[in-house]
Order: C-alpha cells, then sequence, then structure tokens
C-alpha cells in the first residue's frame, strides 16, 4: 500500500508540472514522440513521459485499468519490480490519434495496440487490445515482425477508405464476393494461427465455421492511419466470445499486402473497472 501511495503522488505531482513545461517550450515532441515515450517509461521507469498525460482528464477503455492517472499507477504499482518490458515496433499518427504496435511482458508475454488520442497536446484518452505471444505461425511470422516504415502519407485518406470497405464488404459480411479486389493474393499474414495467402486465409475461415465457431464482424468503430498503414478497430464474436478486433493492414498500390492483428475477450459488465467500454 504504502509503495503505491508514493507512486500516484509522484504521478500527480509530475503530470501537474505538464502545463508550465509547455508554456515554456520545453515540449516540442510530436503526439507520436509523446506516446512512445510514455509506452517506453512502463518498462524504464521514467516518470516523465507521465507530463503528457492530462492529470484532471484520462478517459480508459482497458476494461481492468480504472479511469485517470490514479488507475494508471495502481496497474504499474501491482508489477513486480524490473519484470515489465515494453518495445514499440510501429508507431503512427492520425491527426489528434497515436496508434501504436509493441511486444510487451506486461503480466506475461502479448502483442498490443495502443491508440491515445490528444486535446491540447496532452493524453486525454486510451483504447487498447492485448494477446498473448505465440509461435511463428504456418508462414514462420511472427506478431511483430515485417515492414515498419511509413510510405505514401499522401494517399492516407484513399488507404483508410479502402480498409473502411474490406472491413464493410468482406469482414462484415455486405459482400465477400469481393475480397479479391481488396487483397493481393500472396497476402502477408502475421496471425499466428494462419498462413500466407488468401487460400490460406479462406482455409481458417472455413474451418472455424466447420467447427461452430465463426470469426463473426458485428461493427467497426475507428479507422485510423498513416500512409500505407491503417488499423481497424471492430467488435464481435471469436471462440464463441464477444471479442475485440484491431487489424493492422499495410496497403500497396490500392490492395492489401500484409496484415497483423490482435484479438481480445470483451469482460463482462461486471468484471470492468471503469465504464466506459472497449471501445
Amino acid at each position: 500500500m504504502k509503495k503505491l501511495i508514493l507512486l500516484l503522488a509522484l504521478i500527480l505531482v509530475v503530470a501537474s508540472g505538464a502545463q508550465n513545461a509547455r508554456s515554456e517550450g520545453e515540449t516540442d515532441l510530436s503526439h507520436k514522440d509523446k506516446a512512445v515515450a510514455l509506452i517506453r517509461s512502463i518498462e524504464s521507469g521514467d516518470s516523465g513521459p507521465v507530463s503528457y498525460v492530462n492529470p484532471e482528464k484520462y478517459i480508459q477503455h482497458n476494461l481492468l485499468v480504472a479511469d485517470g492517472l490514479a488507475g494508471f499507477g495502481a496497474v504499474l504499482a501491482q508489477l513486480p519490480a524490473g519484470s515489465a518490458k515494453a518495445r514499440v515496433v510501429r508507431a503512427f499518427q492520425d491527426s489528434e490519434y497515436v496508434f501504436l504496435h509493441t511486444e510487451y511482458d506486461f503480466f506475461g508475454p502479448k502483442a498490443g495496440f495502443d491508440i491515445f488520442r490528444f486535446e491540447n497536446g496532452l493524453i486525454v484518452e486510451h483504447w487498447d487490445n492485448l494477446q498473448a505471444i505465440a509461435p511463428a505461425n504456418p508462414a514462420g511470422r511472427t506478431q511483430f515482425d515485417g515492414p515498419t516504415s511509413v510510405a505514401d502519407r499522401d494517399k492516407t485518406e484513399e488507404n483508410k477508405t479502402l480498409v473502411k470497405g474490406f472491413v464493410k464488404d468482406v469482414l462484415m459480411g455486405g459482400n465477400p464476393g469481393k475480397i479479391t479486389d481488396y487483397i493481393v493474393p500472396a497476402y502477408t499474414q502475421h496471425n499466428p494461427a494462419i498462413g500466407d495467402g488468401l487460400e490460406a486465409l479462406g482455409a481458417a475461415l472455413k474451418a472455424m465455421a466447420d467447427a461452430g465457431t465463426p470469426m463473426i464482424y458485428t461493427a467497426n468503430h475507428m479507422i485510423l492511419g498513416e500512409g500505407n498503414f491503417v488499423l481497424s478497430v471492430s467488435e464481435g464474436e471469436f471462440l464463441g466470445k464477444p471479442s475485440a478486433f484491431y487489424d493492422l493492414f499495410r496497403v500497396e498500390n490500392g490492395r492489401l499486402v500484409e496484415h497483423w492483428d490482435t484479438i481480445e475477450e470483451i469482460l463482462p459488465r461486471d468484471a470492468w473497472k471503469n465504464g466506459n467500454g472497449k471501445f
């Protein structure tokens, strides 16, 4: 308890100086830089990046974490000393949103996506989706490898529209026959259970349907992008349980060429530590 009180006090003191630091021109980092620094601080223990979070407004959508800096601090206080790891693999910015693809060891090894929303230079809202790290998939690919550099920033909106159409037509079943209009045949796959290519994707989806556990997308809540990378945030059902789907796509020449994802079960309402919902 003493450790928790001290940690929360430190977080609030550091955060209270954020406005002064900005007004004095001490913080000229981009939104992306701030979000990356905050995630890295989970491992480093550096208290400075906490000042990038609005101490009076931090809306939390991780259902196991309470709202505000106090909720964030309470989770950190539960970690055994030196146990947390956080390696940001990919970082992107879309206006006031930043989305990150991160390799965690945070109460166990996990692949994660984090989304941060900024207002007036400070983080005011956070969403995430976490999945246990698995062995390489049938194509030998991990949940993290592949390209990381952003290209085609001038095509961001075009690529977001492409992914929005794919989610509606294919993932949500609006017009699944259009799948080849969206995806190249030699589709590179990082889902731990599926190999490369459209044939492997189709076989995996059919196997789940035949087993009575189809992957069902019922709603899309967010499409974010920077250049050739686009993240889709959706909800639905996986293995018979309400689930959140975060799908990251790499786009090339107007088609989807690569895919990473995380799937996380949405907890029952009585297990939530905040009232904001997963989305």
